[in-house]
């Protein structure tokens, strides 16, 4: 298995979500690592949620990544779809302040419609960015074979753990909200790149220089 890297020097960073805590479910070791590594910029799209939610991904970016710029709309959750145009909109505005070398946003064939829609608008928003399309688990089973991952440390993926359930106290009710989900589905994705834990990300055009 061959290693690719991102480049080195200055790094722009756009964390795209439809829901308050979707990014860090799905990258928060990768956040984690990027933002030790120095020279990343990083900035958050929020599309829906109450202004306590805000508040929580507020706290929780700056948790997973000091510095970081967050904005957040306030659709209706669930209903992304039905405001196509204002969704696309939002985004090609936030695009337009916010130039990336790499964007994180849901998988296109994500079982939730809200994912499945920014996902699909990343890759036509910013065409000249690496875009990594993250997985959520959920109670929907849609967990699929992935392209690419990204390594975890295990402190870090412990870190993951602990910085979600302090920032997200509003999901600690959930039946799914636990850290053997979040640690299980980091080691399974570890045991398949051949790394103890890792994030997976599927990507469906990528450039590679010789």
């Amino acid at each position: 298995m061959i290693d690719l890297g991102l480049p080195t020097g200055d790094l722009r960073v756009v964390c795209l979500a439809a829901h308050p805590d979707d990014v860090e479910i799905a990258c928060g070791g990768t956040l984690l690592a990027l933002a030790a590594r120095g020279g990343v910029s990083a900035s958050w799209l929020t599309l829906t949620g109450s202004a306590d939610r805000a508040a929580e991904s507020d706290a929780a970016a700056q948790a997973f990544f000091p510095g970081a710029t967050t904005e957040h709309a306030t659709f209706p959750d669930g209903r992304l779809p039905q405001h196509w145009g204002d969704v696309k909109a939002t985004v090609e505005a936030f695009a337009v302040e916010h130039p990336a070398d790499l964007v994180l946003a849901p998988r296109t064939d994500d079982a939730h419609q809200d994912h499945r829609l920014l996902g699909t608008l990343a890759s036509t928003v910013w065409r000249d960015a690496l875009v990594l399309h993250y997985e959520i688990p959920k109670w929907d089973g849609d967990l699929r074979p992935q392209t690419h991952y990204v390594p975890v440390s295990a402190r870090d993926a412990q870190h993951k753990w602990g910085l979600l359930d302090e920032h997200y106290a509003s999901q600690r009710g959930r039946d799914w909200w636990d850290s053997e989900v979040f640690l299980g589905l980091l080691r399974l994705r570890g045991m398949e790149c051949r790394h103890r834990y890792a994030e997976a990300f599927s990507v469906s055009k990528a450039v590679l220089s010789l």
